[in-house]
């Protein structure tokens, strides 16, 4: 049974709730990714924050990314995944929340984060294809 802590890429880094979204852009960059998760003051994850989000609801919106702090682009409860969950949670979770990086979590903590990409890699081909199939379509 291949678990999400055995395909993870460890060492998540967060954006604080309270740091703006110019941080966060700024982080990304700096990390080479295209999402973070967002942590609150109590270290709990509180969503995640992507460079579409960035784009979308803060550039797009007219909205001074030095302004918008990363915890108010927060939408409800984050999707997680437990990191001795199995492949076909992965799987299940990923393509019924539609979501392309499922934040991995110990208990409350979070520990690292599974992607489409570490899917792909870890995965057979007919389970990656379903997954991207699932994906594509609306």
């Amino acid at each position: 049974m291949t678990t999400a802590r055995e395909i993870m890429t460890e060492g998540a880094e967060c954006i604080g709730a309270e740091e703006t979204v110019l941080d966060a852009a700024k982080k990304m960059t700096r990390l080479g990714v295209g999402a973070l998760p967002i942590c609150g003051t109590d270290d709990k994850l509180k969503g995640m924050l992507t460079d579409r989000d960035i784009v979308v609801k803060v550039l797009g919106a007219g909205k001074d990314p030095a302004q918008v702090k990363a915890g108010d682009l927060a939408q409800g409860e984050a999707v997680t995944i437990g990191a001795d969950d199995d492949a076909e949670e992965i799987l299940r979770t990923m393509t019924s929340h539609k979501v392309r990086r499922l934040p991995v979590i110990d208990g409350h903590r979070l520990v690292g984060i599974v992607a489409q990409a570490d899917v792909a890699r870890a995965l057979p081909a007919p389970k990656v294809g379903d997954l991207v199939d699932a994906m594509s379509t609306d």
